[in-house]
């Protein structure tokens, strides 16, 4: 168990062998866990509907500036640092608060604060992995890092899989969006698997001092998405 917000922590290592810990990022990861990812598009709504986003290529340009300068990249170093902290009460905390402050808009601390409460309510299905988290919010990098951790899912494979599910929720989004169809956003997530795996091996080493992003555009988005008449998604 392990407790955030508190100057005492009680860690157990989950034992699990590589395959179950494989096995329980796949399912953490995957679109069937209820975190609620697919109610939210980062600011990409509004930016389809300002015209920045309109086909395949701006789509791909656009996620891989998240992944490679922006949020994306914040997310991943956060995540890190989880993952290498996760049996410190008082550095999850510190880290939690970073993430929300981070934040740019109030739809994007909504965004990242939704999905990481959700998931470390749902994450109580392994009883030993529990985040003990009572009356608190979590942000989603923290909560799935520090659960990597506590399982000892390797951490360029927690990153990897934790970016790739970032990416593949707003092509999955941009589907609803755009008229790109399956293939074109298909081919959109094999466009940006360079760059997935360039930015993981970058933050696998990185620090909090290279925490920093320049997606301007992505940023305005989300907060000129607050008052857009027409809404598909939550942000």
């Amino acid at each position: 168990m392990m407790a955030i917000g508190t100057n005492r922590t009680t860690t157990m290592v989950d034992p699990a062998g590589s395959e179950q810990s494989l096995l329980r990022l796949m399912t953490w990861l995957s679109p069937a866990f209820p975190v609620g990812a697919f109610s939210f598009s980062h600011g990409l709504e509004r930016a389809v509907e300002d015209g920045l986003v309109s086909d395949r290529d701006q789509l791909a340009e656009w996620i891989g500036d998240l992944i490679a300068i922006g949020s994306g990249w914040n997310d991943l170093v956060l995540f890190a640092e989880a993952r290498r902290r996760f049996d410190d009460a008082v550095a999850l905390e510190e880290l939690n608060e970073l993430a929300e402050a981070l934040c740019g808009s109030k739809e994007r601390q909504l965004e990242t604060m939704a999905q990481g409460t959700a998931f470390a309510d749902a994450v109580r299905a392994w009883p030993q992995l529990m985040l003990d988290l009572p009356g608190k919010r979590i942000a989603y990098p923290i909560a799935v890092g520090a659960a990597a951790g506590t399982t000892g899912i390797g951490l360029e494979d927690a990153l990897t899989a934790y970016l790739q599910t970032f990416a593949s929720n707003l092509v999955q989004a941009a589907l609803r969006l755009l008229p790109i169809g399956q293939s074109g956003g298909l081919a959109v997530m094999v466009q940006l698997e360079p760059v997935i795996l360039e930015t993981v091996g970058r933050a696998a080493t990185a620090t909090l001092d290279d925490l920093g992003s320049a997606t301007i555009l992505s940023e305005i988005a989300t907060m000129n998405h607050e008052t857009q008449n027409s809404r598909i998604f939550r942000t």
